[in-house]
């Protein structure tokens, strides 16, 4: 059982880490933020973009959620607190990636193939309706009888692609994609390898991010 003293113990650590980059936390402080990317995951407690990219503080303005789902522009929705960080990371920080990251092993991908019954979790159902469109391509591409898991892990990386989808939907966004100002990515974070792949647009699959490295892209 998680005792509130290790919270307390763990902060106590990270003071020592501010006392030795005081001065770059300190810069954030007196000149505001200015990231270099929107960084949209899961709140799953595994998906940690910090560590997984191994950035610092004032690098990644983050956005997680149940699914890394993305709702699309619809002002007169209620999925009002994504929709807000996107519109204050593009129109008012002005990053110029954006990264969406999927992952191995997600609970939301999983339940698209439960039903939900219990009332406590009337948002959570709704929120999921966001992963429909990637559950049906992946049942459409590899059947209605085909192993629960292949098809759990392929609407796992469906979503990704579908979540890029929706995010075009915001008009400002879709306004700086289509300048160049604004560069999108998918990712697809393996939680058991610690791997990451990204969507190639042009082939359709996903390659290893670490391929980039070496190749310039």
């Amino acid at each position: 059982m998680i005792n509130i003293q290790e919270y307390a113990q763990g902060n106590k650590l990270f003071h020592s880490y501010f006392k030795k980059n005081k001065d770059s936390l300190l810069d954030l402080v007196k000149n505001g933020q200015s990231p270099k990317a929107l960084f949209i995951g899961c709140s799953d407690s595994r998906v940690i973009p910090d560590l997984m990219l191994q950035t610092s503080p004032g690098d990644l303005f983050v956005i997680r959620n149940v699914g890394a789902f993305v709702p699309p522009y619809k002002p007169d929705e209620d999925f009002h607190a994504t929709a807000s960080g996107i519109e204050y990371a593009v129109s008012v920080l002005g990053v110029k990636e954006i990264i969406i990251c999927g992952h191995t092993h997600c609970g939301a991908c999983s339940s698209l193939f439960e039903e939900i019954e219990d009332q406590s979790l009337i948002h959570t159902k709704k929120w999921l309706e966001l992963g429909e469109s990637a559950k049906i391509s992946a049942i459409l591409s590899l059947g209605h009888n085909a192993p629960k898991e292949d098809l759990i892990r392929l609407t796992e990386r469906l979503s990704v692609t579908k979540q890029i989808e929706n995010i075009l939907t915001y008009p400002n966004v879709k306004k700086r994609f289509e300048e160049g100002t604004l560069h999108i990515h998918g990712w697809y974070y393996d939680i058991e390898t610690g791997n990451i792949d990204y969507y190639n647009a042009e082939t359709y699959e996903f390659l290893p991010l670490r391929s980039l490295i070496e190749c310039d892209i």
